[in-house]
């Protein structure tokens, strides 16, 4: 029996349309709030967890493509939220819970994810735009995971995915060392599935997608579920990762991260 489909007009920090035959494509595209970068507040980073929930249960949804608005892909985490979690256990353990449906939601979302990610990817955006199920990246993009230079552990999405795809060796080397890694090299090394001209870069995330879309459902969804179980045998990594993360956000060196990200200088841990 089929679902009805789901209002997603409680979603604000999203813009939110459909395209392609029979409108089966759902775009989503994450709010630039502060004007250039989408940036994970209190209820962004919510919302970013949550909406895969309804994705997957919307049956008119056959793929989706997961995109940024204004200068890049995504911004990272809001300073605001991250003072917050280091000072209030409650908000600590409530924003814990949402990085870990965040996870796990993408990676159990039945429909095939897209990404297109332009400009800087960081933070929660990139959590949902590596974990897709098609990673694409324009070829200047900046992808960076920042958490030990905010001075916690690299939880999120880090321990779950990035040995499996661009190696141990250079997982350690960015998540340790917080070094930009472009689109391009990204590709080279398997963090993304394809890296395009930037012009392109929409163009043939709507491509991928629509061809997801006309593929027979049962057998993308169930290859995608058969793919994934190589993330859910990584799941005791990611859990110890991401309550070492959040532990540290009640520890010493996150308060002298975001004074370095507020005053823009170097951290001095």
């Amino acid at each position: 029996m089929s679902t009805p489909a789901i209002d997603y007009s409680r979603y604000k920090t999203f813009n939110i349309t459909r395209r392609g035959k029979d409108d089966a494509v759902i775009d989503l595209q994450m709010k630039a709030a502060n004007g250039k970068l989408p940036t994970a507040g209190h209820d962004g980073h919510w919302e970013l967890s949550e909406i895969w929930r309804d994705v997957d249960k919307d049956d008119t949804v056959r793929a989706v493509v997961l995109r940024g608005e204004g200068m890049g892909f995504s911004g990272g985490g809001d300073l605001a939220l991250v003072q917050d979690m280091a000072n209030d256990f409650a908000v600590r353990t409530r924003v814990w819970k949402e990085a870990r449906d965040l996870v796990y939601n993408v990676i159990n979302c039945d429909k095939p994810i897209v990404s297109a990610m332009h400009g800087p990817a960081v933070g929660a955006g990139l959590v949902a735009g590596l974990l897709a199920d098609i990673s694409i990246a324009a070829k200047t993009a900046k992808i960076v995971d920042g958490h030990t230079r905010l001075g916690v552990a690299a939880g999120d999405h880090a321990a779950i995915c990035w040995p499996l795809l661009c190696g141990m060796a250079k997982a350690k080397y960015y998540l340790m060392l917080c070094e930009a890694i472009t689109g391009e090299e990204a590709e080279r090394i398997g963090l993304v599935s394809m890296a395009v001209d930037d012009s392109q870069l929409l163009d043939r995330a709507y491509e991928v997608a629509d061809k997801l879309a006309a593929g027979s459902q049962t057998a993308i969804r169930w290859t995608k579920y058969s793919l994934n179980n190589w993330y859910r045998q990584a799941g005791p990594s990611f859990d110890t990762s991401l309550a070492l993360e959040f532990m540290g956000f009640g520890g010493p060196d996150v308060q002298e991260g975001v004074a370095s990200l507020r005053e823009r200088r170097s951290p001095k841990y």
